[in-house]
């Protein structure tokens, strides 16, 4: 066979433009960049064409070399309009805008490069670059607006034509979009039945182009997060991570590093999330610095939780563009005894989240109840905790419900209803502790202390706050930890302190709360006469003429 019918002598590579532009397909294909590069310069040299040049920009996509990667997208997205090829100008001018977000996060950049794109594509018959368009609008829509209708609508559209044309990848792609967005509107089984669907596929061999892979998988992990579901959550990481290892590709596992790191953060493992994500916020701010603000804002949260308030608000403030920066800040501000400043972050973040229910919404709802109590304003809380209630609901995660009845806690004890705090707090307590986070769950039984003390249940509250205060220590929560400390001893010195029994306590507690000797009676389960008993005891051992100065030399030396 001559070479005119296909032969070539052993040891020669590719040749011709067309031989190199397929060769530098074949080594994109099996993770070979540095080869695929290499192949498609020197096919661009030979030839300068649109695929040639469209071949090295993914080269330098998957090297993260930034200076070529838009270098090359742009000559080939003029090459392809000078050739009149509208479909291949309008498929490197939407990701020239993605590009443009991913790289340098130049969101107002991107979106030009996208109406360029869908302005080529107005009056072509659908085919995969429709799609694509398609895909990349619906993220814009999914995390630059929180428009989970419109992006739907596009993912659905996506997903139908990819079905159509038999693309794999742009169908699973498209579904997954629909069902971020169904998780994101609290829809979770149904957002997670096609998430999981996506992901199988697209770790699981059947599609065609790795990026698919990897917005699949990212996909997946934003689901997880906004549902609170860590146990899924954990397991795609693992997935991703070694599925990111075989194939070298250094920026997904620096994104998987971050997201898995925030599961370690709720599971208690701080050395481990702290050492993920440092290698993570390194590795991004080399290649792809727009990628790291997760990592950094999941940093700014541990350090918060660690006690180090100040270098967790220079973080947040350093990517404050991040919606959860707000709350980190916020969430500083009630550290530090400003409950105005975190109500103001708050809802300035539930602003920003829009209006109807979204599991968005939940972390703001949480810290804007918070905030109320703090401020004495419960009635102003109630709505807030309306809406969490219906969001965990709806989601059905423990993490959520938990973190329901724990806001539920905190405005029952601030609206005098201590029972109801007591049962909140325990239920929100063991929900924590049974879904593995162990700083929740002392907050819980801090908190219960709290309610436990003011119920004259000083040994039971000292209980809650000491071993509240050692899972703090065991995890690295220092200052929590310490203030928990703190009011257990101040507990322990006014009970030594006290010459009042407990019983005395308990009796005028109900008299600070104006109750007469036949209700404190009722409520006690005594006879009036031991109730008018233990008053005079009470006022006989404090040295007051009456029951209103008892009360107030009572609450001066904190005996109730």
């Amino acid at each position: 066979m001559d070479r005119a019918a296909g032969s070539r002598p052993l040891g020669t590579g590719p040749t011709t433009s067309t031989e190199l532009i397929e060769a530098g397909r074949a080594a994109l294909a099996r993770g070979a960049w540095e080869q695929a590069r290499a192949r498609f310069e020197q096919a661009a040299q030979e030839s300068g064409t649109g695929a040639a040049l469209e071949g090295l920009s993914w080269a330098a996509w998957w090297l993260n070399d930034a200076t070529l990667l838009f270098d090359a997208r742009e000559r080939a997205y003029h090459a392809y309009s000078s050739a009149g090829d509208r479909r291949g100008a309008a498929r490197l001018a939407a990701w020239i805008g993605t590009d443009h977000v991913d790289f340098r996060g130049e969101h107002a950049v991107a979106q030009g490069w996208l109406g360029r794109a869908r302005r080529l594509l107005e009056d072509l018959e659908p085919g995969a670059e429709h799609g694509w368009l398609l895909v990349h609008e619906a993220e814009k829509r999914l995390f630059a607006g929180n428009d989970t209708i419109r992006a739907r609508e596009l993912g659905l559209q996506a997903a139908e034509l990819g079905r159509r044309l038999g693309l794999v990848d742009l169908e699973m792609v498209g579904l997954a979009t629909d069902g971020l967005a169904r998780v994101t509107e609290c829809r979770v089984d149904e957002g997670m039945a096609l998430l999981d669907q996506a992901a199988v596929a697209a770790f699981g061999g059947e599609f065609h182009e790795t990026w698919s892979s990897i917005w699949c998988g990212c996909y997946m992990l934003y689901a997880c997060e906004r549902a609170r579901d860590y146990e899924r959550s954990a397991q795609w990481c693992r997935r991703i991570l070694d599925w990111s290892a075989r194939r070298r590709i250094p920026f997904l596992d620096g994104v998987c590093r971050a997201h898995y790191a925030g599961v370690l953060i709720w599971l208690g493992a701080w050395a481990e999330a702290e050492r993920m994500l440092n290698d993570a916020t390194t590795l991004l701010t080399v290649i792809r610095p727009p990628m790291r603000i997760d990592a950094m804002v999941n940093l700014g949260e541990l350090r918060r939780r660690q006690g180090r308030l100040d270098e967790a608000a220079e973080i947040f403030d350093e990517v404050a563009v991040h919606p959860l920066a707000l709350l980190g800040l916020g969430e500083i501000h009630l550290d530090r005894d400003d409950p105005a400043g975190a109500r103001d972050r708050a809802e300035q973040y539930l602003r920003e989240t829009g209006l109807g229910p979204g599991t968005l919404r939940a972390a703001g709802l949480e810290l804007l109840i918070r905030a109320h109590v703090a401020l004495r304003e419960p009635a102003r809380a109630e709505p807030a905790l309306r809406e969490l209630e219906s969001i965990a609901d709806a989601v059905a995660t423990a993490p959520l419900r938990a973190s329901a009845r724990f806001a539920a806690g905190l405005l029952a004890a601030a609206t005098d209803a201590p029972e109801r705090a007591r049962t909140d707090f325990e239920d929100a307590s063991r929900l924590f502790h049974r879904c593995g986070a162990p700083y929740e769950a002392a907050r819980a039984r801090i908190e219960l202390g709290r309610v436990l003390a003011g119920q004259s249940r000083a040994r039971d509250a000292m209980r809650e706050l000491r071993s509240a205060a050692t899972s703090l220590r065991r995890i690295g929560a220092v200052r929590d930890a310490e203030l928990a400390e703190a009011f257990a001893l101040d507990l322990s010195s006014a009970r030594r302190a006290s010459p009042l029994t407990t019983r005395e306590r308990e009796v005028l507690r109900l008299v600070a709360e104006g109750r007469t000797d036949r209700a404190i009676a009722d409520e006690l389960v005594l006879s009036e006469h031991t109730v008018h008993r233990h008053v005079a005891n009470i006022l006989t051992k404090l040295g007051c003429p009456s029951r209103s100065a008892a009360v107030a030399e009572a609450l001066r030396k904190g005996l109730i």
